[in-house]
């Protein structure tokens, strides 16, 4: 069943959405989300695999949690979004229905579909709601986009054969060539 053509939506909304449909919500707009690619969901496993191995290496107390996984960014009923990986250190954020809050980091694996929200809105969102850390990986590019919203000192642009640095931990940082070849 479609849903009529409202000016803005609710989370009310998204939990509405017919079974196997989804979408995020960004200020009250509906974005329909396309089904992710094989290649794309090995990278979003790999990555939350060895976030998570480092976190339990160093017995940290953040979570690493991939999508689906509802993000309520702004803790209000219109905004809503299902971040590739997040990475959340504040257990307080964390209850049943998913994070309230902005998680610490956030990473979003771009597929062609996902380029306009990925490079621009979110980017915007994400910022403006706390979000420490938010990396764009580009499998199509070999690129990964590091946005540093909380010191911005490691902010840029990076080949997947280098070595990326992660912003919240200063002991951490991630090959991508490396990773897929593993």
């Amino acid at each position: 069943m479609a849903l009529l053509q409202k000016e803005r939506y609710t989370i009310e909304d998204i939990y509405a959405l017919p079974e196997g449909r989804r979408a995020e919500l960004i200020d009250g707009r509906i974005f329909d989300m396309a089904p992710p690619n094989t290649r794309h969901q090995i990278l979003v496993g790999k990555l939350t695999q060895k976030i998570a191995n480092y976190i339990d290496a160093k017995d940290g107390g953040c979570k690493v949690i991939p999508a689906p996984f509802a993000v309520f960014l702004n803790q209000d009923d219109r905004n809503y979004v299902e971040p590739d990986v997040s990475v959340i250190c504040d257990k307080n954020k964390l209850d049943e229905k998913g994070c309230q809050g902005a998680p610490d980091w956030i990473i979003e694996v771009v597929s062609p579909s996902s380029q306009q929200m990925d490079y621009g809105i979110k980017l915007f969102k994400y910022r403006t709601a706390g979000v420490r850390e938010y990396w764009i990986v580009n499998p199509q590019t070999h690129t990964v986009n590091v946005f540093d919203f909380e010191k911005e000192k490691r902010s840029g642009q990076f080949r997947f054969d280098e070595e990326i640095s992660v912003c919240i931990y200063d002991d951490f940082s991630l090959n991508f060539a490396t990773l897929l070849s593993q």
